[in-house]
């Protein structure tokens, strides 16, 4: 059974940081890609970033790029989203996922098959 658990939201100002972090458990995390999503209220739940199994290749949606980094420690099945900039438009529960792949980075929620429970982010203005 494979579990994931994020952590770090938080209220943060506008312009300011915040890391959020999943620990995964349950079967080998460094086999997988891993992803991040997120949903703000009445909205769907949108692609923010991924990372294949080793780091080496990563993807970001248009609307973080350049303020959004994905990283991963295997040593810890753990991986995070650094959030740099941050807007109001930023505020929503964040999601991370794993994805039955290794290398290729999927992008679309219907990819991924093992989700967390969400950790809300506060932008304020």
């Amino acid at each position: 059974q494979v579990q994931l658990v994020e952590s770090g939201g938080g209220l943060v100002q506008a312009g300011g940081s915040l890391r959020v972090s999943c620990a995964a458990s349950g079967r080998t995390f460094s086999n997988y890609v891993m992803g991040w999503f997120r949903q703000a209220p009445g909205k769907e739940r949108e692609f923010v970033a991924a990372i294949n199994r080793n780091g080496a290749n990563t993807n970001y949606s248009a609307s973080v790029k350049g303020r959004f980094t994905i990283s991963r420690d295997n040593n810890k099945n753990t991986v995070y989203l650094q959030m740099n900039s941050l807007r109001p438009e930023d505020t929503a529960v964040y999601y991370c996922a794993q994805a039955p792949t290794s290398w290729i980075v999927i992008t679309t929620t219907t990819g991924y098959k093992y989700w967390g429970q969400g950790t809300q982010v506060t932008v304020s203005s």
